[in-house]
């Protein structure tokens, strides 16, 4: 569940921490609708599956942090010239890895690649406490 307000919000910048709990997807993913919906009152999307796009990747973001990364994450949300950049910060220092997906029995994920093919640009800075996924959205 989210912890405190956040650190900052608007239209511009918003940071949110969570404790890392599985309803904090969902949490994450609401903060995500609530920031885009500021944006969208300033700046309309390009194309109207933009906005679909962005909460695609911060549910997915926040499904792994809360997965591969025990403990608590931030999300931090950023309007940019063009689109959004989005930034999970969690706690384990290993950049995410596309894993295969087996339609015979329904194991793997889609998730990364998903992030990857929506993104303009993907960067993971790792650190030995963590890791920062940035993820830049055309908006």
């Amino acid at each position: 569940m989210a912890t405190g307000p956040p650190a900052h919000e608007g239209a511009d910048d918003l940071e949110t921490r969570f404790t890392g709990a599985l309803e904090d997807v969902t949490a994450a993913r609401l903060v995500a609708d609530r920031y885009l919906d500021a944006l969208e009152r300033a700046a309309v999307p390009s194309e109207p599956d933009r906005r679909d796009d962005v909460l695609l990747v911060v549910t997915e973001l926040a499904g792994n942090a809360v997965q591969y990364a025990p403990g608590p994450f931030s999300l931090r949300l950023r309007r940019t010239f063009d689109g959004v950049h989005v930034v999970v910060r969690d706690s384990n220092p290993r950049p995410p890895v596309p894993r295969p997906w087996s339609p015979a029995d329904n194991t793997g994920a889609v998730g990364w690649y998903l992030v990857n093919a929506l993104a303009t640009q993907v960067n993971v800075e790792t650190r030995p406490e963590g890791k920062d996924v940035h993820v830049f959205l055309p908006w």
